[in-house]
C-alpha cells in the first residue's frame, strides 16, 4: 500500500477509535469535553499512533489490538502540547493553523483539559488486551514512564530552564531526547508490545524510535527558522525569539541537516531485522525527513 494511502486510512482508523473513547462533547461538564476534544480533534497528522500500529504490524501484530495503546498515546501528546501553548510555558496563540486551547476556553479550562486527556490516557491504555509477554501493567508503566517527570515533563523542565542559556550539544541532545523522544520510541515500544513482541525485537524498534525521535526534534528545529507561520501551522521563528536551545542555534543548519540524515540513517539500521515487515516503519523515517525541504 502507497505510505499516502497508509497515513490516511489509520489515520482514519484512530480518529473513529479516539472519538469512541472520549465523552461526547455535552457530557456534563461540557465546558471541559469541548476543549477537550478542541485540541485533540484539531487536524494533527496522529504520528505517534500511527507508529504505534506500524509497529505492532511490523512484529506481525492485529492494528486493531494495538488501538488503545495508540490513543492513550494522542491524548497524551495532545495534553504536553495544551500545557506547553500556555503563556507560562511558551506561550503560543497558534497550534495546528488556529487558535490554542487558551486562546478559546482560557487558561484555567486549558489547563484542566490538558489535565483530563493526561488522565484518560490511561483509563484507555487499561483497556487493551494483555498478551503472554506483556500484561496491562506493563503498558501502563511503560507510558507513564515516558510521559514522566525522567522524560516528557523532564524535556520541558530543562527546556524552560535554559532558555537564553549558552547549552552544551550534550545538554541539548538530552533536552530532545526527554522531550520528543522518548514518547515517540514509546509509541512504537507499546505497538510492539500489543503484538507480543520478542525482547530482541522490542530492541530493535527501540533504537528505531531513538534514532527517529531525535531525527524528527532536528527536523522540528530547522522547520522553525526557514519555514512560514502558514505553513507550519504554529508562530514560527518563536524558539529563535525564546532564544532557546536548538539544534541550527548550536551548530548551524547544515550541521543539523546532516544531523538529520544521519540519525534517519540510523533508525533504518534498526529496521533491518524485520525485512519487509518493517517497510512502512521505513517509509514513515523517509517521510518525515523530506519535511525539512
Amino acid at each position: 500500500m502507497p505510505l499516502k494511502d497508509y497515513l490516511r486510512e489509520r489515520q482514519a482508523l484512530i480518529e473513529k477509535a479516539l472519538n469512541g473513547y472520549l465523552p461526547r462533547a455535552s457530557a456534563k461538564p461540557a465546558t471541559i469535553h469541548k476543549a477537550m476534544r478542541y485540541s485533540l480533534f484539531a487536524g494533527g497528522k496522529r504520528l505517534r499512533p500511527i507508529l504505534t500500529l506500524a509497529a505492532a504490524e511490523a512484529c506481525g501484530g492485529d492494528p486493531e489490538n494495538a488501538l488503545p495503546a495508540a490513543c492513550a498515546v494522542e491524548c497524551i501528546h495532545t495534553y504536553s502540547l495544551i500545557h506547553d501553548d500556555l503563556p507560562c510555558m511558551d506561550d503560543d496563540d497558534l497550534r495546528r493553523g488556529r487558535p490554542t486551547s487558551h486562546k478559546v476556553y482560557g487558561e484555567g479550562i486549558a489547563v484542566l483539559s490538558g489535565d483530563a486527556l493526561l488522565t484518560i490516557a490511561f483509563e484507555i491504555l487499561a483497556q487493551a488486551e494483555p498478551t503472554s509477554r506483556y500484561k496491562v501493567p506493563a503498558l501502563i508503566t511503560e507510558l507513564a514512564s515516558a510521559s514522566g517527570s525522567r522524560w516528557l515533563i523532564a524535556g520541558q523542565v530543562l527546556d524552560l530552564e535554559n532558555e537564553g542559556k549558552k547549552v552544551t550539544g550534550e545538554t541539548l541532545k538530552f533536552i530532545h531526547r526527554a522531550k520528543t523522544a522518548a514518547l515517540l520510541t514509546s509509541s512504537i515500544r507499546l505497538g510492539a508490545m500489543s503484538a507480543n513482541a520478542t525482547e530482541a525485537k522490542l530492541q530493535n524498534l527501540t533504537d528505531f524510535g531513538q534514532s527517529l525521535g531525535l531525527a524528527f526534534q532536528v527536523i522540528d528545529d530547522i522547520l522553525d527558522v526557514t519555514q512560514t507561520t502558514e505553513k507550519l501551522g504554529k508562530t514560527a521563528g518563536k524558539d529563535v525569539a525564546a532564544t532557546k536551545a536548538t539544534y541550527p542555534a548550536i551548530f548551524g543548519l547544515e550541521r543539523s541537516r546532516q544531523e538529520a540524515h544521519r540519525l534517519t540513517e540510523a533508525a533504518h539500521e534498526a529496521l533491518k531485522p524485520f525485512g519487509a515487515n518493517g517497510a512502512m516503519l521505513r517509509e514513515i523515517a523517509d517521510y518525515l525527513l523530506a519535511r525539512e525541504y
